[in-house]
């Protein structure tokens, strides 16, 4: 079946490279250009495409506005490009949040010197966010981020005092029905909770950690597949929105009650019997930097049956193997039902390897990880 594409930027020049590199597969078709934001929802409606890719900077009408007025009007997987800076994600969180799928880094170099690889990598994701759950884009969107104070106080070591960080008073949190696929999970003394995903994560992330109290009693550590220069951006805007603590993981950090740590971008997150994080380079060999399978199988060595996994949306299978380590040990698997995930892939993995323990719609896991670990 071929994906019909609209491609939307400002630049004549990417426009045809993108359109280029989508033509020459065959499963691919190029229905439309548009030059703005308000040229893409006029055609997005009247072509009704299978996938938009979308630039965020562009006049008359920015990426990210426009991504919106498409959710409403005409939901479509929409794939953005992002440069790869600390302003880049903070655009791109805001672009995922407005409902777009996923994201690629906009390097005009990468284009000229690695064409093949660019193609394949363009081509991947378009056909992967064809495929995506188009009830996941009615979603409501996650809470705005809640300001810190201006001057917060300061530590001996010149970092913000817990105490002076503005946090929610309460996350907005819809009551949905029992989940139907299992039922709510028994308590148990978790020593760590540890969360993989990718495709849709970032938004995924947002709506189960802010159901979380500041008291949560486990710590936590988050594997999201983003690139190195997103993974700072995202812990912070984590933190910002929730009421327990989230930073992206350093080498030496220790694991804590009401902490989530982030693997960061572009390597490797282990945490070690002593509560221990350890960072490594990401080795070349590995498809995932960050990997779910390797901070999972640390786990499992480290922590026997006192960890609860949860794999959420995301492409592929990372995860699985790292899940059976744990469930051999004696853990909690849960993964993501089908029905909310935007690309059922590694949840997926998890049920077909019969190693889920539960199977959890998104806006039950926040309050199902209350239940099982307070």
């Amino acid at each position: 079946m071929v994906v019909k594409v609209l491609v939307v930027d400002d630049s004549g020049f990417f426009r045809r490279r993108v359109s280029e590199i989508l033509s020459a597969d065959p499963t691919i078709q190029v229905v439309g250009t548009a030059t703005n934001g308000k040229e893409a929802i006029d055609q997005a409606i009247a072509l009704k495409p299978d996938v938009i890719t979308m630039d965020y900077e562009m006049p008359m009408m920015d990426g990210i506005t426009a991504v919106r007025h498409i959710m409403q009007r005409c939901p479509t997987p929409v794939l953005m490009f992002s440069s790869l800076t600390h302003e880049g994600a903070r655009v791109t969180l805001d672009a995922l949040d407005a409902g777009a799928v996923d994201f690629l880094p906009k390097n005009f170099e990468d284009i000229s010197r690695n064409p093949e690889k660019v193609k394949q990598m363009l081509c991947e994701k378009v056909h992967s966010i064809s495929r995506s759950n188009r009830r996941s884009l009615f979603s409501a969107p996650a809470p705005a981020p809640v300001a810190a104070p201006a001057a917060p106080t300061s530590t001996a070591f010149g970092r913000p005092a817990p105490a002076a960080v503005a946090r929610p008073a309460a996350a907005p949190v819809r009551a949905p029905a029992p989940s139907a696929h299992s039922p709510a999970p028994k308590r148990k003394a978790y020593k760590l909770v540890a969360i993989g995903t990718s495709t849709g994560g970032p938004v995924a992330l947002q709506r189960v950690l802010t159901q979380l109290p500041a008291n949560f009693p486990a710590p936590i550590v988050l594997i999201q597949h983003m690139p190195a220069a997103f993974t700072k951006a995202f812990a912070e805007r984590l933190d910002k929105l929730c009421r327990i603590s989230v930073k992206e993981a350093e080498d030496g950090d220790i694991l804590r009650p009401g902490l989530a740590l982030l693997a960061p971008g572009g390597k490797q997150m282990m945490v070690d019997g002593r509560g221990a994080i350890k960072i490594l380079p990401g080795d070349e060999r590995l498809n995932y930097k960050p990997c779910v399978d390797i901070t999972f199988g640390s786990a499992a060595k480290s922590y026997g049956d006192k960890v609860l996994a949860v794999v959420l949306t995301g492409m592929g299978a990372d995860g699985r193997e790292g899940a059976r380590l744990l469930k051999q040990g004696g853990s909690a698997i849960w993964a993501q039902d089908e029905a909310s995930c935007v690309i059922y892939g590694m949840p997926m993995a998890i049920v077909k390897a019969e190693l889920a323990d539960a199977i959890y719609s998104l806006d039950d896991i926040g309050r199902h990880l209350v239940e099982a670990c307070l």
